[in-house]
């Protein structure tokens, strides 16, 4: 494993047990961040931290509820106990729930949703940011989503209003907060080659005939083009680049 852009940094990545989250942990322990893994599911944030540990890289798991204040503020304290500080934090944890028109959704699943999707990007930035501003800076990147502020679906309206909603919150935190040597961006990927773009009953080759006629490029993305833009944002080479929601869909919401 090659140190480069992030050697010395220590890279806080929530919603880190699989997928997106996983693949952006891994991309950071690769450019020699040491990593903390969080989530709520300990096996399965202790299944990154093992993976980058085969590649000779730094990492802890540690389980945390974004929804909640002090298990956030539990897990950046950790985070800097261990490596010594927070340079960047990737705030990627998120669901999809409340699916159907807006007048059927039900009310528990609309605040399941928000209080992760929203509440859990806020008080995420608010612990992250407390302990940045207060030793030298650092970077944010949110993981939004092209349905929201980009783009809109039908049957996912309240998903599609959290995640507009986290674009919102992001740009207006990088306000907020630049001053102070805070810089926060995000992404906003869309449909990826994960179970999440998959309809019910469908498989990897039905999806990818699906995106043939629906995509403008005809295919799903890549988590490690996803990875790609999230380190990019993270790094020295984005320092002029700040509230910015940058769009990864192939051109659907063009």
């Amino acid at each position: 494993m090659n140190a480069a852009r992030f050697s010395a940094k220590t890279v806080l990545v929530t919603g880190a047990g699989q997928g997106a989250g996983r693949e952006i942990a891994l991309a950071f322990a690769r450019e020699g961040a040491s990593v903390v893994a969080a989530g709520r599911t300990a096996a399965s944030i202790g299944e990154t931290v093992r993976l980058i540990e085969a590649e000779g890289g730094k990492a802890l798991a540690v389980t945390a509820d974004v929804a909640d204040s002090a298990s956030v503020a539990a897990l950046v304290a950790r985070t800097v106990e261990v490596f010594g500080g927070l340079d960047v934090a990737v705030n990627n944890a998120g669901m999809i729930r409340g699916v159907g028109p807006i007048a059927d959704v039900e009310e528990d699943a609309w605040r399941q949703l928000f209080d992760t999707n929203v509440t859990g990007t806020w008080l995420s930035m608010k612990h992250e940011i407390a302990h940045m501003r207060a030793h030298g800076g650092g970077a944010i990147v949110n993981v939004a989503s092209n349905l929201g502020a980009h783009k809109r679906a039908a049957n996912l309206g309240a998903y599609v209003t959290s995640k507009a909603a986290v674009s919102a919150l992001t740009r207006n935190a990088a306000l907020d907060h630049i001053g102070e040597g805070v810089r926060i961006n995000a992404v906003s990927p869309g449909p990826l080659a994960t179970t999440m773009s998959l309809r019910q009953g469908e498989a990897d080759a039905d999806r990818a005939d699906r995106m043939k006629a629906e995509n403008p490029s005809g295919r799903v993305g890549s988590l490690a083009e996803l990875a790609a833009a999230v380190l990019y944002l993270a790094s020295d080479d984005a320092a002029f680049t700040v509230g910015a929601d940058l769009v990864l869909d192939g051109g659907a919401s063009a």
